[in-house]
């Protein structure tokens, strides 16, 4: 059973940042990404980012693009992520997850508990 362990998340001003972490209870190399989703009230769960185990590719939703970095630090079995210039409409509980195999995007296997993120103008 694979354990995923958001922390990193609180209450920020608009403008500010924050660094969410994951920590997995597996080797992240056994992962062939692993990623960012974030639910805001009411909504659906969508997309954030997401990396490969590699760190060769990365990718971003459009509403996060150049605000947020993605990374990750095989060694400690954790991944990050760098989120800045804060908007409002980022407030959601995040959530990290990890998938075993291809491709980038889609069904994710193994999910965290979540973070909440809450940004206030």
């Amino acid at each position: 059973q694979v354990q995923l362990v958001e922390s990193g998340g609180g209450l920020v001003q608009a403008g500010d940042s924050l660094r969410l972490s994951c920590a997995a209870s597996r080797r992240t190399f056994s992962f062939y990404a692993m990623g960012w989703f974030r639910q805001a009230p009411g909504e659906e769960r969508e997309f954030v980012s997401a990396i490969t185990w590699s760190g060769i590719s990365t990718y971003y939703a459009d509403s996060v693009k150049g605000r947020f970095t993605i990374s990750r630090d095989n060694a400690k079995n954790t991944w990050y992520l760098q989120m800045n210039s804060l908007k409002p409409e980022d407030t959601a509980v995040y959530y990290c997850a990890a998938k075993i195999g291809r491709p980038l995007v889609g069904p994710y296997d193994y999910w965290g508990q979540g973070t909440q993120v809450t940004c206030s103008s």
